[in-house]
């Protein structure tokens, strides 16, 4: 009979030290056309940030307005940041010019505007300790 009640006061431990979970929403305003798709692309690690290939999630979303919002639910407590392009060519590349400069409009979250390379993750990310919603005015 202890041992039963010890495995379910252990049970009860366990969950009162579960990691609560939150969801990030983003909001994307400014969208000038409906053509391809808005990537959007959450980081959660600095040395990855803004780097293809290396997202923590990653959604692709047809635009039908001059806004945009989703959700990223299930979202551990921690930073995050968000980099985003329209894919107007639906290409699923951020097109660039001679100098590496986008042709293709892009945001970052905090609304960072860089001016001559991509902004660091720090410059970018949120700390995540409840529910947020990020507000980003795309720039073509």
């Amino acid at each position: 009979m202890r041992l039963i009640f010890s495995i379910f006061m252990l049970g009860i431990i366990g969950l009162s030290f579960a990691q609560k979970q939150y969801s990030l929403t983003v909001k994307v305003s400014g969208i000038e056309n409906y053509n391809g798709e808005i990537e959007l692309a959450l980081y959660i690690d600095p040395k990855k940030f803004a780097k293809v290939g290396q997202t923590y999630r990653l959604v692709r979303i047809k635009p039908d307005n001059s806004t945009l919002t989703h959700e990223f639910k299930n979202l551990d407590q921690g930073k995050y940041a968000i980099c985003l392009f329209h894919d107007e060519n639906n290409n699923k590349v951020c097109d660039k010019n001679f100098f590496g400069i986008p042709t293709e409009a892009y945001a970052f979250s905090n609304n960072i505007r860089p001016r001559f390379s991509v902004p660091t993750f720090e410059e970018c990310s949120t700390y995540l300790d409840k529910n947020k919603t990020f507000s980003i005015k795309i720039v073509y």
